[in-house]
């Protein structure tokens, strides 16, 4: 444009600053931008300050972008619905909902009239929150003022009632009143449906409205999937777990971390130990390597299956991985050879636990101080003082100190 002598104006710059967002450049380099912009005289307006707050809030930036926001209104360019939109969607998505509703107050404070966007953002919001009984109340407000609730509003919707347990038949009335309003339920609808009836129990009906959603044509995504596995994990139908798994690896469908786990502990924890190595394996394929969790719920299947033996072997994998034992790994280690009365290992594995640094929390402390009085019992009181010494000490607690008797030094060792 410079060497054919065309200057660039507001439209060439705001263009700019969503390219260069788009392609990864960070909010610094934008600023830097608009600033060498206007340097050549090119004038500021509304598109240009709305693509400069876009990316300061997708990067999280959003006290910059407020400030963008405010010297923009103090040069006379009043912001419309799109400028509050994006703040309010940056900051409903940092869960920091009060700024959200008090950015929709200030909105409707300047006259400016919410669209159905607006709207979605604070149900979205909401339904993150599990407060259905506020979307209900915007899904009226936003009726009220003309506007027709849409496919992401009614899903919020359903999606607030799902995420609670026992709410699955709520979820499934706000399904019906969309069909009812003549809206086509989304791959992300039915997938927020599938997660109700799984979060209640009803894996059966997860399933029935899987099949239904193939039937209309609609590809499950990697989350139906995954919602899908969680559904029968919770169940624990191991059966239809893989058939369901085994669907989703011919359909190409990668799946997550999540999946991952949801697989592998629902196969491990009934015992299908091969399988579970299998999925391992699979994943690994994939390039989703084992991680901590991942061995710590190896281990605790195999501790709840009576093969406590093995989980040294599963230590020396994660070892070899360099994969570093937390406070859960040791913990589970603990209680499973406790549970064979094998007090010798449990108490090895508490000081490897101390001595990498691995503070056990309050509650595995409570538990760890039973199983010492159960070892004191057995007549090894040294141990047991041992190592309540080093756990006070990492726990940050005291010896009490009480006064000595007249006595003390010739008491007998």
């Amino acid at each position: 444009m410079e060497a054919n002598n065309i200057k660039p104006d507001h439209v060439t710059c705001s263009i700019l600053i969503t390219i260069m967002r788009k392609n990864g450049s960070c909010a610094k380099d934008a600023w830097e931008f608009f600033e060498k912009m206007n340097r050549r005289g090119v004038k500021s307006t509304l598109e240009v300050f709305g693509a400069l707050i876009k990316s300061f809030c997708d990067e999280g930036l959003k006290k910059e972008a407020l400030i963008i926001q405010s010297e923009m209104e103090k040069k006379g360019i009043t912001s419309n619905v799109i400028i509050y939109n994006t703040l309010m969607d940056a900051y409903s998505k940092s869960s920091q909902i009060e700024e959200a509703e008090g950015l929709f107050v200030e909105l409707k404070e300047k006259g400016l009239k919410p669209s159905a966007a607006t709207y979605n953002i604070l149900m979205d919001a909401y339904s993150r929150r599990m407060q259905p009984e506020i979307i209900e109340n915007l899904l009226l407000e936003m009726q009220a003022s003309g506007l027709k609730p849409d496919v992401k509003s009614y899903t919020c919707l359903i999606s607030a009632y799902g995420r609670q347990r026992k709410m699955s038949d709520m979820a499934a009335d706000a399904f019906l009143r969309m069909r009812k309003a003549g809206i086509k339920p989304t791959s992300h609808s039915w997938t927020a449906l599938i997660h109700a009836y799984s979060v209640s129990g009803w894996h059966e009906k997860a399933y029935a409205s899987y099949e239904s959603m193939k039937r209309e044509g609609l590809t499950p995504s990697v989350e139906t999937y995954t919602t899908l596995l969680d559904a029968f994990r919770r169940a624990g139908e191991t059966d239809t777990l893989m058939e369901i798994w085994k669907t989703m690896i011919s359909n190409r469908v990668e799946g997550t971390r999540v999946t991952f786990n949801i697989v592998l502990d629902g196969l491990a924890k009934h015992g299908l130990y091969v399988q579970a190595r299998d999925v391992i394996s699979e994943f690994g394929r994939m390039g989703l390597q084992p991680t901590v969790m991942t061995y710590n719920m190896l281990m605790n299947a195999y501790a709840r299956g009576g093969q406590h033996y093995k989980l040294p072997q599963l230590l020396k994998e994660m070892a070899t991985l360099r994969l570093i034992p937390d406070s859960i790994t040791y913990s589970t280690m603990i209680y499973a050879y406790v549970r064979v009365r094998d007090f010798s290992r449990a108490f090895y594995y508490h000081k490897q636990m101390v001595k990498s640094g691995q503070v056990p929390d309050a509650r595995s402390y409570n538990k760890l101080r039973a199983i010492l009085d159960v070892k004191a019992a057995t007549k090894n009181r040294r141990d047991r003082s041992a190592i309540l010494g080093i756990v006070n000490s990492k726990m940050g607690l005291r010896p009490k100190k009480g006064k000595k008797d007249e006595f003390w030094k010739n008491r007998k060792r």
